[in-house]
């Protein structure tokens, strides 16, 4: 794909890779608009990279995105390509006691999020000469995580949907791409650096991550694996209980308390 003199919209663009997506693009030549439930940090965006365009909207929020999808076209009419990049990650202990609606906050975010957005934006792309989805998904797709549980359903879902929209796309101009982000030195890893089992010195430069996105954008990679993703792919099919083995360590002490 030729990633010069397009229109690409960026959720969850003011940090991590969001962010490192956001430098990256406006770089090579393109338009950016980037999204984010906090208008300050967008702002903050704004003041760093005075070229892309800001606009608070959030993912979990159907109503937001038909807005978003308005204002979208009716300014950006050449939009080409969507990364689906917002998320949440927690960790959480299902022996204690969680509210319904608050359980399944990063499935709305994480999983029906990108598939709102896909779904609303879906007849605007097919009518563009050239246009990609990218999803971003992780390592944690393809292995349980087990102090993060709703998140690592979350990213398996997203994964099983980019491979399903994939196949039903493929006779149309949308490429699709799933980047598969291993474990990211990022905002969203910080919760975790004081847990048992993990190590910080595993976690890869979102900037490597990005750059190894943009190749394999650049050559037409339907599926995006750096770093340690790609072991995690083998030792997925090879050895799936050695990873949950490896997952049950981590953040033992929190999540095997029923205090």
């Amino acid at each position: 794909m030729k990633l010069q003199d397009n229109t690409i919209l960026i959720t969850g663009g003011t940090s991590g890779f969001g962010l490192e997506f956001t430098s990256r693009l406006l770089s090579l030549g393109n338009t950016v608009i980037i999204t984010g439930r906090n208008i300050e940090k967008l702002r903050q965006v704004k003041q760093k990279f005075p070229a892309v365009h800001i606009i608070q909207s959030d993912v979990s929020n159907a109503s937001q995105i038909k807005v978003l999808y308005q204002t979208l076209m009716a300014d950006f009419p050449r939009l080409n390509m969507i990364i689906n990049n917002a998320g949440e990650m927690r960790k959480l202990s299902l022996h204690h006691q969680h509210d319904a609606e608050d359980i399944t906050r990063e499935i709305d975010i994480n999983l029906i999020g990108p598939i709102r957005m896909v779904q609303q934006f879906l007849p605007h792309l097919k009518k563009q000469k050239n246009a990609a989805i990218l999803n971003v998904t992780s390592g944690i797709a393809l292995m349980p995580f087990a102090i993060s549980p709703i998140y690592g359903a979350s990213k398996a879902g997203l994964r099983s949907y980019t491979q399903s929209l994939r196949i039903q796309l493929k006779n149309t101009n949308i490429k699709v791409i799933e980047l598969v982000a291993p474990g990211s030195s990022t905002p969203l890893n910080d919760k975790f650096i004081n847990e048992d089992g993990f190590s910080s010195t595993a976690l890869m430069a979102p900037e490597k991550i990005v750059d190894a996105a943009i190749r394999g954008l650049q050559n037409d990679k339907p599926e995006i694996y750096p770093g340690l993703a790609w072991l995690m792919r083998i030792a997925s099919r090879i050895a799936p209980g050695f990873l949950i083995a490896q997952s049950g360590k981590m953040g033992a002490s929190f999540m095997y308390s029923e205090q």
